[in-house]
């Protein structure tokens, strides 16, 4: 998908910022740019949109902070031809991003209020070569497997199963990977022995990144006004989406395909 398009002055801070993690890729830093992150948050949080900090949104969830996007992004390497499964839709800002920079994205997410709301925000930006799906996120979505790239938003103590088998032989999976509070951002790649930290990232290591950590939002956040999320959620990603961590679990609800086409 072109990154091009209309420019938005206003997410300069938002490239600078990535630019100050690490990002070069110019692909990454245009999407960014063509991206208006103000079409992806609430309305009352709209201020705020290009500050590079992580904004509450719906059911206790509080948005990714977009240099961290960027850098878990950043983590897949896309160059633009791959079929992409995000896990963790949200509001769908890093899903604009993904969709500009892949062929395809399959996003699942477990709230049927942010699912709406994302299939919106894509279709205002004209955004069609995204299909969202309402589960369980852990659980990926196999019948449009196999994945050239995984990126989970949610954090695991591990990889979920699931998904390691529905990543093509070869591919990327990022995630944040750890018990609460101490989670690492990880890149790894699928080999034939299994999966492997993905030592070639600039920004990962080894072993994760330490300060672009990712934990669980806590449901107040969505009631607080944003300097206190900001205080209590810098650079963390969104909540987990799988359904045995959050208020409300999906259970065995069956995955919904919502495609995103007019």
């Amino acid at each position: 998908m072109d990154v091009t398009g209309d420019l938005f002055p206003e997410a300069d801070n938002l490239v600078q910022a990535a630019r100050e993690t690490g990002i070069r890729d110019e692909r990454l830093l245009g999407a960014l740019r063509a991206t208006p992150r103000a079409g992806f948050v609430p309305a009352r949080y709209r201020a705020l949109a290009y500050l590079d900090e992580p904004i509450p949104i719906a059911n206790g969830q509080t948005t990714t902070q977009p240099s961290l996007s960027a850098r878990m992004i950043d983590g897949l390497a896309l160059t633009g031809n791959e079929h992409v499964l995000e896990v963790g839709t949200g509001l769908a800002f890093q899903t604009a991003l993904l969709a500009r920079l892949a062929a395809d994205v399959v996003s699942i997410e477990m709230w049927p209020q942010l699912v709406r709301q994302a299939r919106r925000n894509l279709a205002r930006q004209s955004i069609r070569n995204v299909e969202l799906c309402l589960g369980d996120g852990s659980r990926g979505v196999p019948d449009r497997a196999p994945y050239d790239a995984i990126l989970v938003s949610a954090a695991f103590p591990d990889v979920p199963p699931p998904l390691i088998e529905q990543l093509r032989l070869g591919g990327r999976l990022v995630q944040p990977i750890g018990p609460g509070g101490e989670e690492q951002v990880v890149s790894f790649q699928r080999t034939a022995s299994g999966l492997q930290p993905d030592r070639s990232s600039p920004w990962l290591g080894s072993s994760g990144c330490t300060d672009g950590t990712a934990t669980r939002p806590e449901p107040a956040y969505a009631e607080q006004p944003p300097a206190a999320a900001r205080a209590r959620g810098r650079r963390r990603s969104r909540g987990p989406a799988r359904g045995g961590l959050v208020e409300k679990p999906l259970g065995d609800t069956p995955s919904t395909s919502l495609a995103v086409r007019e």
